[in-house]
């Protein structure tokens, strides 16, 4: 088990990371045009796609959905990449933060790549192959993210940690008051302040996650809608939102982790001996 002092190192890194997330680039303001704007330019078709994707992220947060993955084939991939027996997601939770960090960067990095292809791919056809891509960015995103949560330690069939992963998925393309108030969320949670299941009952309608998520998502696949040129733009886009889901969802399950070892190493320290 890492010492009081190496956690505290990882959480400064950490803290480190949400501080630059703070700071909004130029481009990116002004890349947050109101969707009333993107409803005009958008074809009908693409609006009718992305309203199905409400019920679709609706459905995950609820039941799983068609997004759940097996936790079973993650854990043996997780067996591969460490020395410590991994039979149970407690298993998972106390291997070293360093062993965590290798496999979410590896993931990142396969994910990356799949998503550049992804929208290179669908890219090509401007428009008309548009409405393909936007679930399935949505669902390897929720994957990935699903796959960041087990590496971790965290069950991701449980309805609190689907709402966690929901929250990941906000804060990836929320603006600095959104990520703002998530980290405040989050913080409560990491300190034991409040139960993980309170989450839900924050989570004040589900459409507003969605919303924020497709206000940043709708804008990007405006420049996606050109044949030929809509290939470079694709596989742009698809690697950046697939890096930002990505790092949102390490850091922020990293932390986590650390404050659960912080909190048993308490644990430990109080506990009277006989």
């Amino acid at each position: 088990m890492e010492s009081k002092e190496q956690l505290n190192i990882y959480l400064e890194e950490i803290q480190k990371w949400e501080d630059d997330q703070k700071g909004l680039f130029f481009w990116e303001k002004l890349g947050r045009l109101p969707f009333k704007v993107i409803d005009k330019l958008t074809p009908k078709f693409i609006q009718a796609k992305i309203g199905i994707l409400v019920n679709e992220l609706g459905s995950y947060i609820q039941t799983g959905g068609k997004y759940l993955i097996s936790e079973k084939q993650m854990m043996k991939k997780i067996q591969k990449s460490t020395s410590h027996p991994i039979e149970t997601f407690e298993d998972i939770g106390i291997m070293p933060i360093e062993d965590m960090i290798s496999m979410s960067q590896t993931l990142q990095s396969e994910r990356s790549k799949l998503a550049t292809v992804q929208g290179a791919s669908t890219g090509i056809g401007g428009i008309f192959t548009l409405v393909i891509d936007i679930p399935v960015i949505l669902g390897m995103a929720l994957k990935t993210l699903q796959e960041i949560a087990i590496i971790h330690g965290y069950n991701p069939n449980e309805k609190q940690e689907r709402v966690f992963i929901v929250k990941c998925l906000q804060f990836a393309s929320a603006d600095i008051v959104g990520k703002e108030a998530i980290l405040s969320e989050l913080a409560s949670i990491n300190q034991k302040k409040e139960s993980a299941e309170s989450m839900i009952s924050q989570l004040k309608g589900w459409q507003e996650v969605f919303f924020t998520y497709r206000d940043n998502f709708g804008w990007k696949k405006l420049f996606q809608m050109v044949p030929i040129a809509g290939m470079v733009f694709g596989a742009i886009i698809n690697k950046g939102m697939m890096d930002d889901v990505s790092e949102a969802g390490i850091m922020l399950y990293r932390k986590r982790r650390i404050y659960e070892k912080l909190h048993g190493i308490e644990e430990v320290k109080n506990t009277p001996v006989e």
